[in-house]
C-alpha cells in the first residue's frame, strides 16, 4: 500500500480533501453538528487517518510528534488566544447538554482531520517541489474551502471574513508545522477553536472584531516564527 500511495501521492491527497468536504457537507446539511451521528462519522475519519498513517510508517512525518524546542515559539503561548474569540461576546448554553457534548466531539474531530489533510498530507506533498508554494497554496487552499459554507446556508459576508481569517490562521499553522516539524500545537488551537464554537453569541463583536483579530494576530505570529525560528 505505502508504494501505491508514494507513487500516487498527489491523486489521493486530492480525493482525501474531496471525501472530508463532501462528509462534511453532509453532516451540516442532513444531521447538523450536534447530531450524535456527525460525532460517529468523524470519529471514524479521523480512525481512518490515524490508522492510514500508521499503515504508511507516517506519524512522525505528519506531525504527530512531541515538540522540540518550544521556548523558540514563545511555548505556543500566542495560540492561546485565538480560541478565546468565541466567548468575548459572553456564553451561549441553548443546546441541550447532550447536543453540545456531541458538537464539542465533532469539532474536535474535524480540527484533527483538517490539520492532518492540509497540513499533514497536503504540505507534505507539495513541499518536495517547493517549500514557498506549498506554504502559499495551503494556506489559500485551507482559507477558499471554507466557502462550501455557503452551500450550507451561510451568508455572504461572514463566509468572506472567514475565508480570509482561515487564510491567516492556515498560514501560522502551515509555517509552525514547517518550522516544529509538530501539528500538534495546530491541532489542539484548531479544535479548541471549532469546540467553543458552540459557545458564541453572535453581536457586533463576532462580526468584525473577532475577523479582525483572528487574521492580524496569526500574520504578527507567523512573521516572529520566521525571523526567530531557524
Amino acid at each position: 500500500m505505502k508504494r501505491v500511495f508514494e507513487k500516487n501521492e498527489t491523486l489521493f491527497c486530492i480525493l482525501l480533501i474531496l471525501l472530508y468536504l463532501t462528509i462534511n457537507s453532509y453532516c451540516i446539511q442532513k444531521l447538523g453538528l450536534t447530531d450524535y451521528r456527525s460525532t460517529i462519522i468523524n470519529t471514524v475519519l479521523s480512525l481512518f487517518l490515524i490508522v492510514l498513517m500508521v499503515v504508511l510508517g507516517r506519524t512522525k512525518y505528519y506531525g504527530i510528534t512531541k515538540i522540540k524546542n518550544a521556548k523558540k515559539f514563545l511555548f505556543f503561548i500566542p495560540l492561546i488566544f485565538i480560541p478565546t474569540v468565541n466567548l468575548w461576546n459572553g456564553i451561549n448554553i441553548n443546546h441541550a447538554k447532550n447536543e453540545i457534548i456531541f458538537y464539542i466531539l465533532t469539532m474536535i474531530n474535524v480540527g484533527f482531520i483538517e490539520e492532518i489533510i492540509f497540513r499533514g498530507f497536503l504540505f507534505r506533498m507539495m513541499e518536495k517541489d517547493n517549500v514557498k508554494v506549498a506554504i502559499i497554496v495551503n494556506a489559500i487552499t485551507f482559507g477558499i474551502g471554507h466557502i462550501i459554507n455557503l452551500l450550507n446556508g451561510a451568508a455572504l459576508i461572514p463566509t468572506f471574513m472567514q475565508i480570509c481569517y482561515a487564510v491567516s490562521i492556515g498560514y501560522l499553522f502551515v509555517i509552525i508545522f514547517y518550522k516544529s516539524k509538530s501539528l500538534i500545537p495546530c491541532i489542539i488551537t484548531h479544535s479548541l477553536m471549532n469546540a467553543l464554537s458552540v459557545f458564541n453569541v453572535d453581536n457586533s463583536i463576532s462580526m468584525y472584531v473577532a475577523p479582525v483579530f483572528l487574521t492580524v494576530v496569526p500574520l504578527l505570529f507567523a512573521a516572529y516564527i520566521n525571523k526567530k525560528v531557524v
